[in-house]
């Protein structure tokens, strides 16, 4: 007797959903130790779930467990992860003090950081809307995670060497606001989608990678802000460059 075919039962896969949970713990995490002042594990718990974010995707390709589901629960926790905690976090460290200058709107000290959670929003959700339209060697805008990274690169780096966030205000508010518009601006920004780990390097290549990761185990702080400042202002550059050279013909 035949029997009759079993409905597919509707689930999860475990390991690449189990990262990104990881990924938005550690964000969760980054905005309790902000509330706490505790703003150097903050900003290291952006960093760590920046590398779980990296992390899950590979491991779903690499087992083929991609999922529609797992597309959708790692956008949910990057908008806290990348968007969320970092707006909380420079407000707690920094932009809070703009209530104190009185030339200064006083909501100035919440819309920006809020104007930095909805770009990233925003940013995810055309990034999900056009992920099949778009060139896999460049992102159209600053990616979330390049711009979380940048935001706590700078907190981090303030925290390291002993400065007040409220010393630095004025900074704070251009790097979040430039992080914030980088992310929805229609920019090219290099995605090295196009490196495969399974290829070979040239030895100078693998004794630059070698030395780099020697610089950020001295100083972390410094190095990893250097490297996501120096990736958010490269897509701009690249930008003005382009329309310089074509108006010069």
């Amino acid at each position: 007797m035949n029997r009759p075919p079993r409905e597919k039962k509707n689930g999860v896969y475990l390991l690449p959903n189990l990262i990104t949970t990881a990924a938005l713990m550690a964000g969760f995490y980054g905005i309790l130790s902000a509330i706490n002042r505790e703003f150097e594990t903050a900003a290291i718990c952006i960093f760590v779930a920046m590398l779980l974010d990296g992390l899950d995707g590979r491991v779903a390709r690499l087992i083929g467990a991609e999922s529609a589901f797992g597309e959708q629960f790692d956008s949910l926790a990057d908008l806290l992860s990348f968007g969320a905690a970092p707006a909380i976090i420079m407000y707690l460290w920094s932009l809070h003090t703009t209530e104190h200058i009185s030339w200064l709107p006083e909501r100035l000290s919440w819309i920006i950081p809020f104007i930095y959670c909805a770009c990233t929003a925003l940013r995810l959700a055309r990034f999900n809307s056009q992920i099949a339209q778009t060139n896999p060697n460049f992102f159209i805008g600053l990616p979330s995670p390049s711009a979380a990274g940048t935001v706590a690169g700078f907190i981090w780096l303030g925290t390291e060497f002993s400065i007040l966030g409220g010393n630095v205000v004025f900074l704070s508010i251009i790097i979040t606001l430039f992080c914030a518009v980088m992310m929805v601006a229609p920019i090219k920004y290099y995605s090295f989608k196009n490196i495969s780990l399974k290829s070979k390097m040239p030895f100078l290549g693998a004794l630059a990678l070698v030395l780099v990761f020697a610089l950020i185990s001295i100083n972390p702080a410094t190095v990893l802000f250097s490297i996501f400042l120096i990736y958010s202002l490269h897509g701009p550059i690249r930008k003005s460059y382009r329309v310089l050279k074509r108006y010069r013909k």
